[in-house]
């Protein structure tokens, strides 16, 4: 092969193999950061319980929520299975029975878990209390 095809090759494979490890070390830098959530029957089903931060994710299970004073305890379902929640703080204000929410904090056990964050979650349909008004009264 002549010198020129030769050294095109070289920086071809020279030009992949850098966007190869390009991909691989941004996506591996974001592999931390990326934060997925459990659902109940996915901690029904872990081998060990790990000491770690995670999220758990489903339903409020209808009448389970119980405020006292500073703390909140509900009943997050995936209508296989649940898990008890213990939070201590305030909540988002779309929190509610029958709604959505994820939990972000440590499990305790397999059917305990003790949050340190609540993420309320809402269908496309929302739409906040202020522009419904306003559009009411239009």
């Amino acid at each position: 092969m002549v010198k020129k095809v030769k050294l095109r090759i070289v920086f071809l494979l020279a030009l992949v193999l850098s966007i190869i490890l390009s991909v691989f070390l941004i996506l591996k830098s974001l592999e931390k950061d990326v934060v997925f959530f459990l659902s109940p029957t996915d901690i029904k089903n872990l081998e060990e319980i790990e000491k770690k931060k995670i999220r758990v994710g489903g339903m409020v299970k209808d009448k389970s929520v119980s405020i006292n004073s500073n703390k909140i305890n509900f009943i997050i379902t995936d209508f296989k299975n649940e898990i008890n929640v213990s939070y201590s703080g305030s909540v988002p204000n779309l929190f509610s029975e029958n709604k959505g929410v994820v939990a972000e904090g440590f499990l305790q056990d397999r059917s305990y878990f003790k949050a340190v964050k609540i993420l309320a979650k809402h269908d496309e349909n929302y739409m906040p209390p202020e522009v419904k008004e306003a559009l009411g009264d239009k």
